[in-house]
């Protein structure tokens, strides 16, 4: 009896079984992570030329809220947002702040696992001044919350990673206009 306790005893101290091992890969030696099905936020993407849009009319203005910025106001031109044969969004944007001062940028998002924004021009006096900006990743701006929700909830499809068709976009910045963003309903 003694013998058979130690022989269990030494097939339980020198661990499974090899074919138990090879039935195990991912406790015991993980595969690497795969990217399949995502586009590739860098390599094969080709940014389309834009041209920049007319000055926004106040009419055509909505707003929409951004989660914890109280100081601002935070408007898109619905009239002039796209979607470029890129994929890209391009919009202008209107932020204000309490004391009323208005910044406009025409600026562009594209709807990848990351996220990514670029300004394309500054508006100033009525009219639009080009910038040199570069693609800037959402994901990277921690305190960024303006884009971070543009990105997630307005412009792109949650976990789809493209845009929203233009109704959609509307219809989301109009579902967090200030007034309604605490009601727990959407607006008719």
């Amino acid at each position: 009896m003694r013998l058979l306790i130690l022989a269990w005893s030494l097939l339980f101290l020198c661990g499974p079984a090899p074919a138990a091992e090879r039935d195990r890969p991912f406790i015991d030696e993980p595969e690497p992570a795969t990217t399949e099905g995502f586009e590739d936020e860098g390599r094969g993407w080709k940014e389309a030329a834009t041209n920049l849009p007319p000055w926004p009319n106040d009419g055509d203005l909505i707003e929409f809220s951004v989660d914890g910025s109280p100081r601002f106001r935070y408007y898109i031109d619905g009239r002039h947002i796209s979607v470029g044969t890129d994929g890209a969004v391009r919009y202008t944007l209107v932020v204000v702040s309490r004391s009323g001062a208005h910044n406009l940028s025409f600026e562009g998002l594209r709807c990848t696992p990351n996220g990514a924004f670029k300004i394309y021009a500054y508006g100033n006096q009525g009219r639009f001044e080009r910038t040199e900006g570069d693609w800037i990743r959402i994901r990277e701006r921690r305190h960024d919350k303006l884009h971070r929700d543009l990105h997630r909830e307005i412009l792109c499809r949650p976990l789809e990673f493209e845009p929203r068709s233009r109704r959609d976009m509307l219809h989301a910045m109009r579902a967090r206009t200030p007034d309604a963003a605490n009601t727990g309903f959407l607006p008719d």
